[in-house]
């Protein structure tokens, strides 16, 4: 079995610089031009294992970030024009996520042939290799025709999707127009490559306490699959819009971690563009924030912990650094006092009562970001309010950001009191380059509630636009169509206006050097904004998307 499935090694993202002293027995997979995966074995794991291995090291985790809009958007006047008609013509779009039903009518042509140019399905072991890849499957048009044809096409393409999430993304960014079921993608010429993700390591699960049956994905194969669909726009020379509607609440929510670095890499490349959802976490209660400016410089807040959840971690974020103890108090009295920060420590607390395990990680500068982080993970906690204390040893004013995991890893009967929907954005939506989309009610032009607020930890501005992402008519199993809601669906309307701009771009040879960062800064610029808000602001960005309003702007009209 190769290292990078196999749960007896660890993944560990180092820098391609550190190589050279690890690089013997294949223990090496290369990510990117900046980082590598390590396969260290180890056949006792331990959940402190954080501690002997930094923080940073360890992939993080990614959940899913979804449940007539094309007039909304400004795209029905564009395609109307008889001088644009712009449908996405020789562009991909990229998708990353759970797959895709590639025998569905909104992937295939008017004569019955598919428009997906290549599956990498991570999950597969039984077909052709990736060309650089050593793990998966990889099916190219020919093959997913030749299946088509067939009376079993899974016998020929076994891949499928079913979680149905990567399949809706994909036909809303650029699903072939059903007259009878009223839909239409946006991009409905563009054609697909996908990449299905393959699930968490059980290990990395262990490390982070997640519950095992949780659906969640790591970063560093998120990082492969872009690095795949690069591979794919390449070779063809087409332009490339990835559409990543997958988030992740871990780290420090300021843009610095290896997926977002990556992508601000190559959102400034030519004919490269992200679109990312800003995460469903804006109304879930899972961040708290405070500010204290005076002595005795410290502060306590509560956590509700819920009877569902077993196992789950919190992360708190002071700043400045400095260095901060915290006291715990669970709801039945016990108290937990923690020593002074350091590099590599992990405290293991066994309660008394009960059968409630914490194992504290107070780190004293994290190795991404320079912070402090103070790591929290509960086994079996106590259901009820926990108490937190924080001291500032340095008797100087500080803030804290605090956060719960997203998505499914948590139920909703966990939370923070006195929650700020402030700084939920979820990774990589804090990158700076990317398109970060918010997602709005197209119906009645108001934000939804669970769209993820910016800005970022340090202030950056996050999101950049908001994009419809209710009830967004998608392709689901069985060839039928539903709805999708969140700002994944949101982030896949984008990515095809995205692809839109990128057609009148690169393809019509309107900017032939055309960046995804320049597609983004025109799309945020021709956003149509209300006389009510001041923008950019926290909640919209720079207001919502209008393709039609941007190429008013620039004189294309």
């Amino acid at each position: 079995m190769q290292k990078i499935l196999d749960n007896e090694y660890y993944d560990f993202i180092i820098n391609n610089a550190l190589v050279p002293n690890f690089n013997n027995d294949n223990n090496i997979t290369r990510l990117n031009e900046k980082h590598s995966l390590l396969h260290i074995h180890k056949s006792n794991m331990d959940a402190c294992d954080l501690g002997l291995h930094s923080y940073d090291s360890f992939p993080s985790l990614f959940t899913l970030s979804s449940k007539v809009s094309v007039e909304k958007s400004g795209i029905g006047n564009v395609q109307r024009q008889s001088h644009l008609k712009l449908y996405g013509l020789g562009v991909i779009v990229g998708i990353i996520d759970t797959g895709i039903d590639y025998q569905h009518p909104a992937f295939r042509n008017h004569d019955g042939t598919t428009r997906i140019l290549s599956i990498w399905d991570q999950t597969d072991e039984s077909g052709k290799l990736p060309e650089g890849f050593d793990f998966g499957s990889e099916y190219g048009k020919n093959h997913i025709n030749t299946a088509l044809k067939s009376s079993v096409p899974l016998s020929i393409v076994p891949t499928t999707d079913t979680n149905g999430h990567g399949t809706a993304i994909a036909s809303i960014a650029s699903g072939t127009p059903d007259e009878n079921a009223s839909f239409t993608g946006v991009a409905p010429q563009t054609k697909l490559a996908v990449v299905k993700l393959k699930e968490a390591k059980k290990n990395l699960k262990n490390i982070f306490f997640v519950p095992e049956d949780a659906l969640c994905y790591q970063e560093s194969d998120i990082i492969l699959g872009i690095r795949y669909l690069i591979s794919v726009s390449e070779q063809l020379n087409r332009p490339l819009v990835i559409c990543i509607a997958l988030g992740s609440s871990q780290g420090g929510h300021s843009g610095r971690g290896a997926l977002s670095s990556y992508i601000d890499f190559i959102v400034s490349l030519p004919k490269t563009d992200v679109s990312i959802a800003a995460g469903n976490e804006g109304n879930k209660g899972r961040h708290y924030y405070h500010s204290i400016a005076s002595p005795p410089f410290q502060h306590g807040f509560y956590l509700n912990a819920g009877k569902p959840d077993k196992k789950f971690s919190m992360e708190i974020w002071p700043f400045p650094p400095g260095r901060i103890l915290l006291d715990i108090a669970s709801p039945d009295g016990e108290f937990i006092h923690e020593e002074s920060p350091s590099g590599n420590s992990c405290k293991n607390y066994q309660l008394f009562y009960g059968n409630t395990r914490i194992l504290v990680n107070n780190i004293n500068m994290d190795g991404e970001s320079g912070d402090q982080l103070i790591l929290v993970r509960f086994e079996n906690p106590i259901p009820g309010p926990w108490f937190f204390k924080l001291h500032n040893m340095e008797h100087e004013p500080f803030s804290i950001h605090s956060w719960l995991p997203s998505g499914n890893l948590l139920s909703q009967e966990t939370y923070f009191f006195n929650s700020t929907s402030s700084t939920t954005i979820t990774a990589p939506g804090n990158a700076r380059n990317p398109l970060t989309v918010a997602a709005y009610n197209q119906f009645d032009n108001q934000i939804l509630e669970e769209s993820g607020r910016g800005y970022t930890r340090f202030g950056e501005i996050v999101p950049d636009i908001a994009a419809p992402g209710y009830h967004i008519p998608c392709a689901i199993a069985n060839h039928g169509y539903g709805i999708l809601t969140g700002t994944g669906a949101a982030a896949a309307h984008a990515a095809g206006a995205a692809a839109i701009v990128m057609e009148w771009g690169f393809c019509r040879g309107n900017h032939t050097s055309v960046t995804g960062l320049l597609v983004n800064r025109m799309i945020v610029r021709g956003a149509r904004r209300c006389d009510s808000f001041t923008y950019p602001n926290n909640t919209w960005g720079y207001g919502q998307i209008d393709i039609y309003n941007l190429f008013e702007r620039i004189s294309a009209i």
